[in-house]
C-alpha cells in the first residue's frame, strides 16, 4: 500500500514546481522509460523461449503439446494476472503492482534456469507469466494517466518501443550465447559458472529485472489513481512537475469531473460493463484485443528459429535471422512512435493490417511451393543412428509435396516416436524452397504488426474505457488478448504437424484480413483528446 502522507506523496519528494517545459518533458520522458522497463522485461521474457525450444525438448523430452505448453505456460499465468491487475492496481496503486512485478521477473529468471524437470521449469515459467501479465496492463494504464493529451500515444508507445527492445535483446543474447557455447555440449561458462547454454539464455533476465525494481521507486504515483482515491493535494503537485502552472487545476477538475460522472453510473462490475455504451467500446477492445494475436505474432515471436530451421538453414543462421526479426520489430516500431500522434490510430492500423495479411500469404505461397526430397548426400550430411538411416534409405529421391506428406512418411517408416525426435532435422535438410522468399514475408510481418496492431492496440486501450471502470475493462481485454495468445503459443507446433506450414500461415493471412474489415467498420479515431474528453464523447454517442 502507498503511504498517504500528504508531505511526502507516493514516496517521492516534491515541491511547488519552478521547473520550465524542457524540465518538464525530461521529467516525463524519465517516468515513462522507467515505467517502460516492465515492457522490456515481458518482451524478453516471452521472446527468450525462442532460443530455448531446440534445446528442452530432448532435455525433457517433450511431445508436440509438451513443447506448446512449455511456451505458452507464461501467457497462461499472463492470462490470469491481468484479470486481477486492474482492480488490484485500483486498490493499492499502479506503482505498487509494477514492484510486485519486478519481483516475480526475478524469481522466475532464477527458477527457470535452474529446473532440472519439465513440470519445475514450468512452474518457473508460470511465475514470470504473473509479473508479465500485471506490467503489459498497468504499465500502460500508468503512462495513459500520468501524460498530455498531445504525447500520450507517444508515452504509451514508449511502453510498446521498450516491449520490442526486450524482444530483439532476448533474440541477440540467444544467439550471442550460441555462439559462445562449445558445439559438442552447448555449454556456456560465465562469471565462473558453467550451465548450459539455454539455462544462461534464461539467467541473464535476472539483470534487468534489479534494475525495473530500483527504478521504480523513483517514481510517484498516478494523478488519476490520486484522484480517484481522494488525494487530491498529491494529485496536483504531481501534475505540477508535467503541466504548466495554469493547467494543473483544470487538469485536476477534469479528472474529478470524469470520476463523478462514474459515480452515478453502476458500480464497477461486469454488470456495469453490460451497459449499451460500454458494450460497445468493450467490444472495439475484445476485437483489438483478438486481432493482435489471431494473425500469429506470438507463433512467429516464439518459434522464429524452429520456423526458420524449417526453411533448410542451419541452427546459426536461424537464430540470426531470429535477431533480424527483433531488429525489424524495434525500427517500425519507432516509426509507429512517430507517426501514433501525427496521422492517428486508425490509418496505422488499417496500412499496417493489410501489410499483415498480404505476408502472411506470401509465406503461405512460399511454404506451398516447397518440395523435400531425400537423397543419398542429404541423408550423409544429417546426424543420424546407423539404423535410422537405414530404415530412411527406402525413402530415398522419393518427392514429397509438403511437410506433412513427408511427416506422415516418416512415421511409417520410424515410427511416431522415433519420427518426433528426428523430423525437424529431416525436414530441414531435405526441404527444396526459397529461404529469401521466407525470411522477406517474416520480416514484412514483422514490420507491418510493429507499426499498427501492436503499439496501437495498447494506446487505444488506455483511451477507450472511462476512468471510473478502466481498471477492469483493460484488464479483460488484456485477459481476452492473452488467452488468444496462450491458444496461438500452444497449438503451434500442433499446427506445423497436421496442417503443415502453408496452410497455418494461410490461415493467419485469412484472420488479418477479417482483422482490416473490422479496423475500418468499427474502431473510431482518438488522437489529440484527453482521456476526459473521449469519456464524454464516447458517453454521448452511446447515451451512457
Amino acid at each position: 500500500m502507498e503511504p498517504k502522507s500528504s508531505q511526502n506523496p507516493s514516496n517521492h519528494p516534491m515541491s511547488p514546481d519552478t521547473t520550465g517545459p524542457r524540465e518538464k518533458r525530461r521529467y516525463l520522458f524519465r517516468i515513462g522509460l522507467s515505467v517502460a522497463l516492465g515492457g522490456f522485461l515481458m518482451g524478453f521474457d516471452a521472446s527468450v523461449i525462442s532460443g530455448v525450444v531446440r534445446f528442452i525438448r530432448p532435455e525433457f523430452g517433450l511431445t508436440d503439446l509438451q513443447l506448446g505448453f512449455a511456451v505458452s505456460s507464461l501467457t497462461l499465468t499472463a492470462t490470469l494476472a491481468m484479470l486481477s491487475a486492474g482492480p488490484l492496481s485500483d486498490k493499492i496503486g499502479r506503482r505498487a503492482v509494477l514492484i510486485m512485478a519486478a519481483v516475480l521477473y526475478a524469481v522466475s529468471a532464477v527458477a527457470s534456469a535452474l529446473a532440472d524437470n519439465f513440470i519445475g521449469f514450468v512452474v518457473a515459467r508460470m511465475i514470470g507469466g504473473l509479473g508479465v501479465g500485471a506490467s503489459l496492463i498497468i504499465a500502460p494504464m500508468y503512462l495513459a494517466e500520468i501524460a498530455p493529451a498531445k504525447s500520450r500515444g507517444r508515452l504509451v508507445s514508449l511502453n510498446q518501443l521498450n516491449i520490442v527492445i526486450g524482444i530483439s535483446a532476448a533474440f541477440f543474447s540467444n544467439y550471442l550465447i550460441l555462439t559462445m557455447a562449445e558445439p559438442a555440449s552447448y555449454g556456456v561458462t560465465l562469471l565462473g559458472f558453467s550451465m548450459d547454454a539455454w539455462r544462461w539464455m534464461l539467467a541473464i533476465e535476472t539483470v534487468p529485472a534489479l534494475l525495473f525494481f530500483l527504478a521504480l521507486f523513483g517514481i510517484p504515483q498516478s494523478p488519476r489513481w490520486l484522484v480517484m482515491k481522494g488525494r487530491r493535494e498529491e494529485a496536483t503537485q504531481v501534475l505540477g512537475r508535467i503541466f504548466d502552472d495554469g493547467e494543473v487545476a483544470s487538469q485536476v477538475e477534469d479528472i474529478a469531473l470524469s470520476l463523478e460522472r462514474g459515480k452515478t453510473r453502476e458500480s464497477v462490475s461486469l454488470k456495469a460493463l453490460m451497459h449499451p455504451g460500454l458494450r460497445w467500446l468493450l467490444l472495439i477492445g475484445f476485437g483489438l484485443a483478438i486481432l493482435q494475436q489471431i494473425t500469429g505474432i506470438n507463433a512467429v515471436f516464439f518459434y522464429a528459429p524452429m520456423i526458420f530451421e524449417q526453411s533448410g538453414i542451419s541452427a546459426d543462421a536461424a537464430f540470426l535471422q531470429a535477431v533480424l526479426v527483433g531488429l525489424t520489430n524495434l525500427v517500425f516500431t519507432i516509426f509507429a512512435m512517430l507517426l501514433i500522434d501525427r496521422i492517428g490510430r486508425r490509418p496505422l492500423l488499417l496500412v499496417g493490417m493489410l501489410g499483415i495479411m498480404i505476408s502472411m500469404l506470401v509465406l503461405s505461397h512460399g511454404f506451398g511451393s516447397a518440395r523435400y526430397e531425400l537423397t543419398p548426400s542429404t541423408l550423409e550430411k544429417m546426424t543420424l543412428p546407423s539404423d535410422i538411416r537405414t530404415q530412411l534409405s527406402q525413402l530415398e529421391d522419393k518427392s514429397f509435396a509438403s511437410d506433412t506428406e513427408l511427416t506422415a512418411a516418416l512415421v511409417e517408416s520410424l515410427g511416431p516416436i522415433r519420427a518426433s525426435e528426428h523430423q525437424a532435422q529431416i525436414i530441414q535438410a531435405s526441404i527444396q524452397i526459397n529461404a529469401m522468399v521466407i525470411l522477406l514475408a517474416i520480416l514484412g510481418f514483422i514490420a507491418s504488426f510493429a507499426i499498427s496492431i501492436g503499439p496501437v492496440m495498447w494506446v487505444m486501450f488506455s483511451e477507450l474505457f472511462p476512468l471510473h471502470i478502466r481498471g477492469l475493462a483493460v484488464s479483460l481485454a488484456g485477459f481476452v488478448n492473452s488467452l488468444v495468445s496462450f491458444l496461438v503459443q500452444l497449438l503451434f507446433p500442433l499446427q506445423l504437424a497436421s496442417l503443415g506450414s502453408s496452410p497455418t500461415f494461410l490461415l493467419y493471412g485469412l484472420f488479418a484480413a477479417l482483422g482490416w474489415v473490422f479496423v475500418w467498420k468499427y474502431v473510431p479515431e482518438t488522437r489529440h483528446k484527453s482521456l476526459e474528453q473521449l469519456d464524454f464523447e464516447f458517453s454521448e454517442k452511446k447515451g451512457r
